[in-house]
């Protein structure tokens, strides 16, 4: 191929199996069941690649005015992980081209009706840490397969309709299930329907008040404020102690932590003389 028919393609590919094709050429282009087009307003800046362990690094930009890439989609995750791969094709004939990366969405950031997101080549995953970490709390996420509670239990998550909403982080209820002041702390809130729907935050504060009302703080407000009368989930929190898995979630023969491990203060006191540390 030559420079002057050289053109940029690439792929996305979700985990839902949504697959949308790109390219910085002025004309659709189609090879491997995808059909590239130019009108999607999606660029990417030079791959920056080099030889052993190093992580490919390069950046994605694109404008939030087509259906295919909506900023909820990007705020609910749909696109986190998301694969992508990225040619350079010979215009004239697609059969002449060559994979120059391939790997992940990372990071996406949103401003002044643009999205950014960090493109993550294949070695990234060799950042992350490998093994078991011996710590006295639970290691595992409430519901997952090390975990195992089942999240549909009623005492672990509940749906509500919204009735007050407050800068998209604070929700009020004038009537609510019994559950206990602070149950739902540190767990989540997953919208269900309306305009939000699909985002999903992290609870910072959950107080029940004298009379009766009750107040879910986030941490941050949600991306996209939901409405009164949206149904949302709330899902128990779980500070990953021994006790709370326990107590709390009766799940203590699934608990993934080692809560008799001595504490640090203990391992860096100095020997008692003639005595036992136990």
């Amino acid at each position: 191929m030559t420079t002057t028919t050289l053109a940029r393609a690439w792929s996305v590919r979700r985990a839902d199996g949504m697959t949308l094709g790109f390219t910085d050429h002025d004309m659709p282009l189609a090879f491997g069941g995808i059909v590239f087009r130019p009108d999607r307003g999606l660029t990417a800046r030079a791959v920056v690649q080099a030889t052993g362990l190093s992580v490919d690094n390069t950046e994605a930009v694109g404008a939030l005015n087509d259906d295919a890439i909506t900023e909820r989609d990007l705020m609910a995750g749909r696109w986190d992980k998301a694969e992508l791969r990225l040619w350079e094709v010979d215009w004239t004939d697609v059969s002449l081209r060559r994979l120059v990366f391939r790997g992940s969405l990372g990071d996406v950031s949103r401003g002044n009706g643009q999205f950014r997101a960090e493109l993550r080549g294949l070695t990234d995953a060799l950042n992350a840490p490998q093994g078991r970490v011996y710590h006295p709390r639970c290691h595992a996420r409430l519901g997952d397969g090390a975990c195992r509670v089942d999240l549909g239990r009623e005492t672990v998550s509940v749906e509500r309709v919204l009735q007050d909403v407050t800068e998209g982080r604070v929700f009020t209820f004038a009537t609510f299930p019994a559950y206990d002041a602070a149950w739902f702390e540190h767990g989540r809130i997953e919208v269900l329907s309306g305009v939000a729907e699909g985002l999903h935050g992290i609870i910072k504060n959950d107080r029940v008040h004298p009379d009766e009302r009750r107040v879910f703080e986030l941490w941050s407000a949600l991306g996209i404020a939901p409405q009164r009368g949206d149904r949302v989930q709330f899902t128990a929190g779980c500070d990953k102690a021994s006790g709370t898995c326990r107590l709390k979630f009766g799940n203590f023969m699934n608990f993934r932590g080692f809560p008799h491990l001595p504490s640090e203060d203990w391992l860096m006191a100095p020997q008692a003389a003639g005595g036992r540390r136990d």
